[in-house]
């Protein structure tokens, strides 16, 4: 299993593909696809049968996934995208941003 650096309520943003500069808050990530749903980008029309949660069906506008790679994290200090690292503090493995070096 391969390990992501970013992970569930982390502030990203877009570095490539159609959707590049947008930020938003992650999701969900899929470990197994790479991926990520990022709050508010890669919007698709999915057009949904009525049922008892959508009683009226039609086009619903949702999130899609996009992929890790395309992603970066923001830096709380500077609010530029940075890199992550880990490192071992007080015997816990925690995640630091590269450029400001601060835990997250």
């Amino acid at each position: 299993m391969i390990k992501l650096k970013i992970k569930s309520g982390d502030t990203v943003v877009v570095t490539a593909g159609d959707h590049k500069g947008s930020e938003g808050k992650v999701m969900k990530v899929f470990l197994e696809k790479n991926k990520a749903i990022v709050e508010g980008v890669n919007m698709v029309s999915k057009h949904e049968k009525p049922s008892a949660d959508n009683p009226q069906g039609g086009i619903v506008k949702k999130e899609a996934p996009i992929h890790i790679s395309n992603l970066s994290l923001i830096d709380p200090k500077t609010g530029t995208a940075t890199r992550v690292g880990y490192r071992m503090e007080d015997g816990k493995k925690v995640r630091f941003t590269k450029k400001s070096n601060q835990v997250l």
